[in-house]
């Protein structure tokens, strides 16, 4: 089984040396540069999330995208995640199929209903209807995967009418996945609509998510898809020359970050302890070379994935410092996984 790995940011906003803040633009542009080293390095994928939120800097991952697309040869280039709920599939496929054309093929579309909804009333939608729209514009979603000319008759989308979309996809449908955090009738709706399943693992270990990893596969057989989809996650990150330093540079960023969004939800607070057991016993992937490197094997020998994504932006962590953790994942963590993987 090839095994891919790659990287995903949600564009934090980040320090300078002195620790303020840098303006979002420059953000949008480090994402840029990020990106593209990401590419000399080896690695496979590049995820943005869509925020529009003040501590974040992306809102328009394609534009962002296709900034990276121009200077790049190989990577992916894909959305984690475009928030489906508050946008129009039929946009969305448009501009996925745009940012393929541009990247000779690498397009991927990761498809979510995000863990923020500050886009619902940005764009118009109520949250009530959290469900409805999810559900409904991700069934349109995967028909113009498949079905085009379309026609289609919508509550919370338009009808459609015997349409085709341009730019067409030249290599086939556009590749795409549906995100879960967690929940088993999403593992069972990406099933059913035969899209691969990409599990967003945000704390505890990855073994505890194996079940739905299986229940996925389970699904997809039982609703008649014949071909294997790959399973992927994505969990935090950092990779630095020791252990001790990984956990000392990014334990003030993750707190930061943590306790921001734990406050509008409802978390406990970080706290030293357990920020360390999450390092030692969760999905974080915090430490070395080798030691990241061996949790990231395991999480994949764990759910069987083909693919990884680690988190290199977490709250103001330094633009400088996901650069060298970039490096460091690309040059050293990625051929350890491998090694690790075909023992």
């Amino acid at each position: 089984m090839a095994i891919e790995l790659g990287i995903d940011t949600f564009g934090d906003v980040t320090w300078d040396a002195q620790e303020n803040p840098l303006s979002h633009a420059q953000v949008v542009r480090n994402v840029v540069e990020e990106g593209v080293l990401a590419d000399q390095v080896g690695l496979n994928f590049i995820g943005l999330g869509e925020h529009h939120r003040d501590d974040f800097a992306v809102s328009s991952p394609e534009m962002v995208l296709t900034a990276i697309a121009a200077r790049t040869e190989n990577i992916q280039l894909g959305s984690a995640v475009t928030v489906l709920s508050s946008d129009d599939p039929v946009r969305v496929y448009e501009r996925f199929a745009t940012l393929d054309a541009l990247s000779n093929g690498r397009a991927e579309v990761i498809l979510g209903r995000g863990s923020f909804t500050e886009s619902f009333p940005l764009f118009g939608y109520a949250l009530e209807d959290y469900e409805e729209l999810f559900e409904e514009k991700l069934a349109l979603f995967a028909k113009l995967r498949t079905e085009q000319p379309l026609s289609w008759a919508g509550k919370h989308t338009q009808n459609l009418d015997n349409v085709t979309l341009y730019p067409p996809v030249e290599h086939g449908p556009l590749k795409s996945w549906i995100a879960v955090g967690g929940s088993p009738q999403s593992v069972v709706r990406a099933a059913h609509y035969d899209i691969p399943l990409m599990l967003a693992i945000i704390g505890g270990p990855v073994d505890g998510f194996a079940p739905f990893a299986d229940l996925y596969r389970r699904a997809l057989a039982e609703f008649g898809h014949t071909e294997t989809n790959p399973v992927g996650f994505h969990s935090y990150g950092y990779v630095a020359e020791t252990d001790e330093q990984a956990m000392s540079e990014f334990f003030k960023p993750y707190v930061i970050s943590t306790r921001r969004i734990g406050a509008e939800r409802g978390w406990p607070a970080p706290t030293r302890d357990s920020f360390e057991n999450e390092v030692k016993h969760g999905s974080m992937a915090v430490g070395s070379s080798e030691t990241v490197a061996r949790k990231i094997a395991a999480g994949i020998k764990s759910l069987g994935a083909s693919r990884f994504d680690l988190k290199v932006s977490t709250g103001p962590l330094s633009h400088e410092k996901i650069m060298t953790s970039i490096e460091l994942y690309g040059t050293k963590v990625a051929p350890l996984v491998k090694d690790m993987l075909s023992e």
